[in-house]
């Protein structure tokens, strides 16, 4: 089976069309970082300012401990909210990346499958043997695509709930570390 201009043309186009939505994707997930990265950085400004004010404004030792101590558990809090906004984009950036990957992959699948049967119909009398293997070994491979995309897609899966779950003890240990350091600073 041969490939006409046009259908060489329109393949071209097709996966140009292909790479320039990924490259929008791709920079459209820049932008949210940098988004997210800067509108950190004000938000960390600002409040080091008004910490910094604050401690400098404390009376004695206790209260300089307790303010501190004050401070330990929203800056964790945020720094797990920072990280799971960052996993957010970049996983939906990949998201995207993928879907395009499996719609190509299985365009490609199609079309190799078309040009298989279009060769078993015009294949010479006395090679459906030749054909039979063929067909099968198309076939296998497809399967074994298919069980990869969807041991990638279980993987993802576990590495989410693992980030989440890590996301959630940092928060939780962040809570008791503020506690304790808090009853601390009561106690002198």
């Amino acid at each position: 089976m041969s490939l006409t201009p046009e259908q060489i043309i329109a393949t071209q186009k097709a996966n140009f069309e292909t790479l320039f939505g990924l490259t929008n994707k791709a920079i459209e997930g820049i932008e949210k970082l940098v988004e997210l990265n800067m509108t950190a950085s004000r938000a960390a400004l600002s409040e080091a300012a008004s910490h910094t004010q604050a401690l400098l404004s404390a009376k004695d030792a206790q209260e300089l401990l307790t303010l501190q101590s004050s401070m330990l558990q929203p800056m964790a809090e945020k720094a797990v909210a920072y990280s799971r906004h960052v996993y957010e984009i970049a996983s939906g950036t990949g998201s995207e990346f993928g879907k395009a990957f499996e719609a190509q992959s299985s365009e490609i699948q199609r079309n190799f499958s078309n040009m298989v049967e279009t060769a078993a119909k015009n294949a010479p009398a006395g090679s459906e043997t030749t054909v039979a293997v063929i067909k099968s070994a198309v076939s296998a491979a497809n399967n074994a695509f298919e069980s990869v995309q969807k041991a990638v897609k279980q993987a993802s899966d576990v590495a989410e709930a693992n980030f989440n779950a890590v996301a959630n003890s940092a928060a939780n240990a962040a809570k008791t570390a503020t506690a304790t350091a808090t009853a601390a600073a009561r106690k002198r």
